[in-house]
């Protein structure tokens, strides 16, 4: 289990190797399909980044809402620290993007343990939120987590050679916070255990039965949010994406339980559930690796266009 995980920066490595294609010059809108009254935030999730050499964690989801009227911000929090680290370090950046362009909301959009950390800034600062969406997010925690922080040890070294990692991932993006990246500080954050205490202090949007929808609109301190979210549960999508074998040998400890290799079906539901059996796995969810997906699977660019399109009929 512990090998299979520290396997997977080997993808940020492999995708790293794709930034000798030349990078498209920015997209300029074409239609108005995705043009919300407010702008989209994307937020990314465990071991993510923001941009590497070129290449996002959201792969070219950014460029194409752009295309389609959208105006998108890309977070750049912590790769991997508590949910409410991330979070502060979302909300100064709205702050500025505020300040900077006149914005007075955003539609948030989470993938992973960005779900969480979006729902911190919602609770946080709601009055600076329209909504919040979240892919496959680590809402009630992940049975990989757990694993990994059940069979560590201390003394074994595997968690300083982690988070040496991960703190180089953060380094690479540009993160102001890089160095302060922790490996078992996010996998608490990541366990069952620690998004349950989460989910006490946040629980705005949960839902009402277990495995079940939340509310579509809920309001924190007396501002109205919009809540939704989305996953996949398949594993081993395509034979040319990397990504697979790695997520194929986490995903057995979720036993029959539905999953995307990550996360569980039932831990990514929160508020209104728009579909939480796609067929992608955790990495498709953000259109990685490079735009791989299954032959037969949906692609993931045009969810990101359909939500952003439901927002914009929502009036957000």
């Amino acid at each position: 289990m512990i090998q299979a995980l520290t396997r997977r920066p080997l993808l940020t490595a492999c995708a790293l190797a794709a930034a000798v294609m030349a990078i498209a010059p920015a997209a300029h809108a074409t239609t108005t399909a995705s043009k919300t009254k407010h702008p989209i935030v994307l937020v990314h999730g465990f071991i993510g980044f923001d941009n590497i050499l070129g290449i996002q964690y959201f792969y070219d989801i950014p460029k194409q809402l752009r295309a389609d009227g959208a105006t998108v911000y890309i977070a750049s929090v912590n790769p991997s620290q508590t949910t409410e680290f991330r979070g502060e370090e979302l909300i100064q950046q709205m702050k500025q993007w505020a300040a900077k362009d006149g914005v007075t909301k955003f539609n948030l959009i989470g993938h992973s343990h960005g779900g969480p950390t979006v729902r911190y800034a919602a609770g946080t600062v709601p009055t600076m939120v329209a909504s919040v969406t979240t892919i496959a997010a680590t809402h009630f925690g992940s049975k990989v987590a757990d694993d990994i922080l059940a069979n560590t040890t201390p003394e074994g070294g595997f968690d300083k050679l982690a988070t040496a990692g991960l703190q180089l991932i953060g380094w690479l993006s540009g993160n102001s916070t890089a160095k302060q990246a922790d490996l078992l500080t996010a996998l608490n954050a990541l366990s069952s255990e620690g998004s349950a205490a989460f989910n006490a202090k946040f629980p705005v949007g949960a839902p009402t039965t277990p495995c079940g929808n939340g509310p579509e609109v809920a309001s924190v301190a007396g501002n109205p949010i919009r809540w939704y979210s989305v996953s996949g549960t398949a594993v081993k999508t395509n034979g040319w994406d990397i990504s697979d074998a790695i997520l194929g040998a986490t995903a057995k400890y979720f036993g029959d339980e539905p999953n995307d290799g990550l996360v569980s079906k039932c831990s990514s539901h929160w508020g209104k559930v728009l579909k939480d059996d796609y067929a992608w796995n955790h990495l498709d969810e953000v259109n990685q690796v490079l735009g791989i997906v299954g032959r037969t699977a949906p692609d993931p660019v045009a969810f990101y266009k359909a939500q952003a399109s439901r927002l914009k009929l929502a009036g957000l």
